[in-house]
């Protein structure tokens, strides 16, 4: 390198040096000056479910006193709690069988991953308990009904899920299933896609609960029959987004004729009257046939598409869920 070249080199590496020095200065004067509060505002926080003493749980519902029940299901029972904070949750308590199957598991991992999904159609996951011999889950109370309870039950006044209604209910369970399967990371597979898992709240907003626990009961056939596919039966493939697809299918059958699954029978009662276009004997006979029956039919194909092809050829929730939430959007007008 020649003298007038050893001069340069060492110009612009002064001048790098210098600018690099004055960039330094001019971002610690920027960060010093900036409110504590506004700069940790912009680091994001994922906030965890808590975990409660089986002592605090105890207290919460008396005891779990019998008329503190709410509900009961293939998992556990349900109790309306209330904590130190006079905050009122549900607690699932989980049947003591499954927990003994399953001692080893990371149970509070798995509710400390399943608490991080929060959208206006899922039920939270706020906190758990684990103790010898106990699982139990705190979820939010929203003082809700099943969705089974107005389709299979409530046969006394069935405006109060009408045509309209249930269409917004699809719409709703379908919007969760999109954001449990695409938008939580890691994805969240519900595993049991059925009515007594949605639950409807106050302004007959659909909620799903439940979702992700199908890790307590692996190999259990009870509660899933009729909503999961052949394949999780005979090829022993599990559940998968597309194994919930088969069950949200399944949901809306139910929403069309108001009948229940049997054990996956609607589904060959329901795919030939579709096909046939037999609408008048697929819809659930206790409500008035809309005029507007257009809605109707394209759930009804959507339906079909969930239930009717192989995990290969099944619609994405996607999918699925952009025919509803468009479906839904033409009711506003």
């Amino acid at each position: 390198m020649s003298h007038g070249e050893d001069i340069a080199y060492n110009v612009v590496m002064a001048f790098l040096s210098f600018s690099l020095i004055a960039l330094g200065v001019i971002l610690f004067f920027l960060y010093k000056n900036k409110p504590v509060d506004e700069f940790q505002e912009t680091i994001p926080t994922k906030l965890y479910a808590s975990p409660y003493s089986l002592m605090d749980i105890d207290s919460a519902t008396d005891g779990f006193n019998h008329r503190r029940l709410i509900g009961q299901g293939r998992l556990g029972t349900v109790y309306a709690a209330v904590l130190p904070s006079g905050e009122l949750v549900a607690v699932k308590r989980i049947h003591p069988r499954i927990v003994l199957s399953n001692a080893g598991f990371g149970f509070s991992s798995m509710l400390k991953w399943l608490s991080l999904a929060h959208h206006p159609n899922i039920v939270p996951v706020l906190g758990f308990s684990e103790a010898p011999g106990e699982r139990i889950i705190l979820m939010e109370f929203v003082g809700m009904m099943s969705l089974d309870y107005y389709l299979h039950q409530n046969s006394d006044d069935m405006s109060l899920l009408d045509w309209h209604r249930r269409l917004r209910v699809a719409a709703g369970v379908a919007r969760a299933v999109e954001y449990l399967h695409e938008v939580v990371a890691p994805h969240i597979v519900h595993g049991c896609i059925k009515p007594s898992n949605v639950l409807i709240d106050v302004k007959f907003c659909a909620r799903v609960c439940d979702y992700g626990l199908s890790f307590l009961v692996p190999q259990e056939r009870r509660g899933l029959e009729g909503y999961v596919d052949d394949e999780y039966w005979v090829e022993r493939r599990g559940v998968s987004k597309e194994c919930d697809v088969f069950g949200f299918g399944v949901v809306l059958l139910e929403l069309l004729s108001g009948r229940g699954s049997e054990n996956g029978l609607i589904v060959n009662w329901a795919l030939p009257l579709i096909k046939e276009m037999k609408f008048g004997e697929l819809l659930d006979p206790r409500l008035v046939i809309p005029s507007d029956m257009k809605p109707l039919v394209r759930l009804a194909k959507v339906a079909s598409a969930c239930v009717g092809n192989s995990r290969r050829n099944r619609p994405s929730i996607v999918q699925v869920a952009s025919i509803l939430n468009n479906l839904e959007m033409d009711l506003c007008f």
